[in-house]
């Protein structure tokens, strides 16, 4: 590649303004429609097809994206058999190329999803998930944040590029429909679209979060996931508790010993060593550096149960208190969740019974550099045999997403990352690593390993994705969108 186009071909004010405007007058509006509609991922409406959700966002997204009548922009929803749809659109390049097919130019892909997390409860008592509510810069309500805002920001920002006819590189876009449940029916699809995608040079992910509002953030590594049903069956059927305790092993009890191979429960470590990896030198000194910004934020974002009498400090103890060991834990360390269980009556309707069996759905979060195959085989084992009582004891539905690293940043790539957050935020860029998961990531460095990867997002503090009271911060946003404009417009020929 050669030398970036000159950032002053881009009007920053302008830009801004005009985005701004954009998202004020229409994109809001668009997302509140989104909102509004329960369009669960396969895994949470395995009926998904029939009901009808999906395929309603998606038409409102595509519908949306054809009006605004982009120059040189095509799109098609594209469906394989058996598999949640996806959207890809495409943009010519603008600006003089080598004499080369269109495949084998650089080419900016931009990644997003419509699928959503289930509603979960604990909604403010004017809130829920399927209905939008716009108030304090604040767009409430399931999916916005995570991740619907993506293909309107997206052409937002392509609008932006346009109309002050800064010369851009060839763009694709694809939005996918089955994120939530681990992008099963991506990779079918990236294969099914490989010519189309063409060399992809820069891409451009907006499903990740934000250490705060005030500056552009830079995700740097993503952890990945393990997830599956672990179920212990004792009896065919339950029985009186007082006839059959101390002679019949309790399935919650043998539980608790089957997890205890899994983790400390005293301290949350994650014990087989083949869950664990060594943290990269330049990831530990950017956590560092994260560290030091964050502070206490990295904890005040979370809804702490425990309060005093005012509700103004946190009295629950975080695992640990030291910024930098917090980043580090929920970044480059394994750690167990429990986000579902079957076979427990609710307390209401708990008699003295001995139940028969008892269900856990685990969420076994996995550090970048774990392969999550590996993974899924080693957790199965570890659980299934040999259990206590010879218990019935089976791990079913197990399926794994590897995380991901990102490659060393280019000089142009850190560059126009620091010269947009100075633009749009009046402060230097920022790196962090996130949590969560994106199956996209790991197989698109594994397809274009030379490619710069700008994963970034509005999942700021208490946004609060997958849980109750997800919001979108529209301010944030509109900065985000300007960001991703100004790369796209120095991203080298």
């Amino acid at each position: 590649m050669n030398a970036p186009w000159p950032a002053a071909a881009f009007d920053h004010a302008r830009a801004i303004e005009q985005i701004g405007a954009r998202w004020d007058d229409d994109i809001v509006g668009q997302l509140s429609r989104y909102i509004a509609v329960p369009a669960k991922s396969p895994m949470f409406d395995p009926q998904w097809a029939e009901h009808g959700h999906i395929e309603t966002v998606v038409r409102q997204a595509a519908d949306w994206v054809l009006a605004q009548k982009v120059p040189g922009l095509t799109l098609e929803i594209v469906r394989l058999p058996g598999r949640t749809p996806v959207i890809f659109f495409e943009v010519a390049a603008t600006r003089s190329a080598p004499a080369q097919s269109v495949q084998r130019q650089p080419t900016v892909l931009m990644y997003g999803h419509l699928d959503k997390q289930p509603e979960f409860d604990g909604w403010r008592s004017d809130l829920g998930p399927w209905s939008a509510r716009y108030e304090g810069g604040k767009l409430y309500g399931r999916g916005g944040a995570d991740d619907g805002y993506a293909v309107y920001a997206s052409i937002a920002a392509l609008e932006a590029l346009k109309s002050q006819s800064v010369p851009h590189p060839r763009i694709v876009g694809l939005i996918e429909t089955s994120e939530e449940s681990g992008s099963p029916d991506l990779p079918a699809y990236v294969h099914a679209l490989k010519d189309r995608l063409g060399e992809v040079a820069l891409v451009i992910c907006l499903d990740s979060g934000a250490g705060n509002y005030d500056q552009l953030w830079l995700t740097t590594s993503l952890r990945g996931n393990v997830t599956g049903t672990l179920k212990v069956e004792v009896l065919t059927e339950g029985v009186h508790s007082g006839d059959a305790s101390g002679v019949v092993p309790s399935s919650f009890r043998i539980m608790r010993q089957l997890l205890d191979r899994l983790e400390d429960s005293a301290s949350g470590h994650l014990l087989p060593p083949q869950f664990h990896c060594e943290v990269p030198p330049e990831r530990l000194q950017q956590a560092r550096v994260t560290a030091q910004i964050l502070g206490d934020e990295l904890f005040k974002r979370f809804p702490w149960a425990h309060h005093d009498c005012e509700g103004s400090t946190r009295l629950t103890l975080p695992v640990s208190s030291d910024p930098l060991q917090a980043l580090l834990g929920r970044t480059w360390r394994p750690t167990l969740s429990v986000t579902g269980a079957q076979g427990l009556p609710a307390i209401g309707d708990a008699g003295n019974v001995l139940r028969p069996y008892t269900a856990f759905k685990l969420s076994l979060r996995l550090p970048p550099l774990v392969d999550a195959a590996s993974a899924v085989r080693s957790l199965k084992a570890l659980l299934e045999d040999n259990a206590p009582y010879q218990a019935k004891v089976t791990f079913e539905g197990g399926a794994g997403a590897t995380g991901w690293n990102a490659p060393s940043t280019a000089p142009w790539f850190e560059q126009a990352l620091q010269s947009a957050s100075q633009a749009f935020f009046g402060a230097s860029c920022a790196t962090i690593g996130q949590g969560g998961t994106i199956p996209l990531m790991n197989m698109l460095s594994q397809s274009f390993p030379k490619a710069q990867m700008m994963v970034c997002g509005v999942l700021g503090p208490k946004s609060n994705a997958h849980g109750p009271n997800e919001f979108l911060h529209v301010p944030y946003a509109k900065k985000l969108t300007a960001s991703v404009a100004h790369v796209i417009a120095q991203m080298p020929a």
